[in-house]
């Protein structure tokens, strides 16, 4: 990424054109020259005002719109900040980014440039940065919590909160070091230092506890339905997904890849997977199909193994092969099964209080209460509350802060209140890294790229 601070830079940032309305943004040291040669003033700090936005070569007017003024460095990037609300049509669009690129000191934002200015002015740390990215591409009510949560500093607060602890107790141990000959220095500075280091360790081990949750919320619950040939299995996906997402038919090995469909189930974000059926067999293509299918049912947080109810007497051969996949045994079809059987399993098909779910997909009996059950299965999986961490990058930094606390503890006794220091510093680090307050030069691309331009 282009790092130029000393330029201004300029980019649509609503969504794709055409629409109603479209926000042009302009940030950096000429953007009050850009607005004024464009709508000829500059209005009220954060105040709209309206304006007629002409080309300053030809002084032809291009749309009227509203203009506003947010003036550094109380602004979201820290810099000198003007917006145009102007008519969302594509050439009205075209218009003006075309009359803001021929204005010396002006050029078009990268991705994520803005929201980059904004970090490097200190407006948002690392996390919040990241927390950003999360809420722009939330698809679920859960995602959007997660992310809204993290950009008004879940972690990161709680990070900057670590870090002084930690500082507090690097102080203790250095005025150990440096000062041990003074007589105003107290002798036992290392059980306060140790009760400090202690206290950290807990609450970041807590953390790390439940940092798969917060990450597989942001990717999705994977759900697999696995099971032999003609189980029903793609049956169940399209009721699920209320469309026909897979190909359904009699013929035993139709599903041959490992098909996905998305949902927002109740609010969580859920991937589903249908597989291969799993048996034996000769044909090469139909051996990958079962090979991918063990692979990504294996990786999944919850299996959903279908059988016939019509044939699970006779089905030993997919009862032991159940066993290798631990989850819900979901028995189908019960729509052909003798009227007597069907009440039976009409009373059995309460969900919570059977081990074993049974329904059809096909007539869709059972299925709102396997679709509650399913609910709860995601939401207990979530929880409530927002996790703390929500990044492979956010846990492998207290990974690495918690195994040098726990070296200080562990180890304290056999080495010198110097290696102590600097297990501590190394914490420290870590947590400094994971806001961003040092040496994060080598990941910014990365984190950034994935950014919208215009944000």
């Amino acid at each position: 990424m282009t790092n130029q601070f000393n330029d201004t830079i300029f980019a649509l940032s609503s969504g794709r054109p055409p629409a109603a309305i479209a926000v042009v943004r302009i940030s950096g040291p000429r953007a009050g020259d850009a607005l004024k040669a464009l709508s000829g003033k500059i209005p009220a700090p954060r105040q709209a005002g309206l304006a007629r936005v002409r080309d300053p070569q030809s002084g032809e007017i291009i749309d009227e719109a509203l203009a506003l003024w947010f003036p550094g460095p109380n602004s979201e990037t820290g810099e000198d900040i003007a917006e145009l609300q102007l008519h969302g049509g594509r050439a009205v669009i075209a218009a003006v980014l075309a009359a803001l690129g021929r204005i010396e000191g002006l050029r078009p934002a990268e991705a994520g440039e803005f929201t980059r200015r904004a970090f490097e002015k200190g407006k948002l740390d690392l996390t919040a940065v990241e927390g950003l990215a999360d809420l722009i591409g939330a698809e679920t009510e859960a995602q959007r919590r997660q992310g809204y949560a993290q950009l008004k500093g879940l972690l990161g607060q709680r990070a900057e909160t670590w870090r002084a602890r930690l500082v507090q107790a690097l102080a203790l141990v250095e005025a150990r070091i440096d000062f041990s000959d003074e007589g105003d220095v107290p002798e036992d500075l290392m059980g306060p230092a140790l009760a400090l280091v202690r206290g950290l360790r807990d609450e970041i081990g807590e953390a790390l506890a439940g940092a798969a949750r917060g990450e597989r919320l942001r990717e999705g619950l994977v759900v697999a339905i696995a099971g032999p040939p003609n189980a029903g299995k793609s049956t169940l996906l399209n009721r699920i997904a209320r469309r026909e997402a897979a190909i359904v038919s009699p013929t035993p090995g139709t599903t041959r890849d490992v098909i996905e469909v998305h949902l927002d189930l109740d609010g969580y974000p859920v991937t589903l997977l249908d597989t291969a059926g799993i048996r034996d067999s000769g044909d090469p293509v139909e051996q990958e199909g079962i090979r991918r299918a063990r692979e990504r049912t294996s990786n999944a947080d919850l299996v959903l193994w279908l059988e016939s109810a019509e044939h699970h007497h006779a089905q030993s051969r997919a009862t032991e092969l159940s066993a290798q996949f631990p989850g819900w045994t979901v028995r189908t079809k019960v729509d052909l099964l003798s009227v007597e059987r069907r009440n039976e399993l009409i009373n059995e098909v309460k969900i919570k209080t059977s081990d074993i779910i049974h329904l059809s997909a096909s007539t869709g009996l059972g299925m709102p209460e396997f679709l509650a059950r399913l609910t709860e299965f995601a939401r207990s999986y979530f929880g409530i509350e927002s996790a703390l961490l929500t990044r492979e990058r956010h846990r492998n930094l207290l990974i690495l802060a918690k195994t040098s606390l726990d070296r200080v503890l562990d180890e304290c006794s056999q080495t010198g209140e110097e290696i102590v220091a600097e297990e501590l510093r190394g914490a420290a680090q870590s947590l400094g890294r994971l806001t961003g307050r040092v040496d994060v030069e080598d990941i910014l691309d990365v984190i950034f790229r994935d950014f919208c331009i215009g944000k």
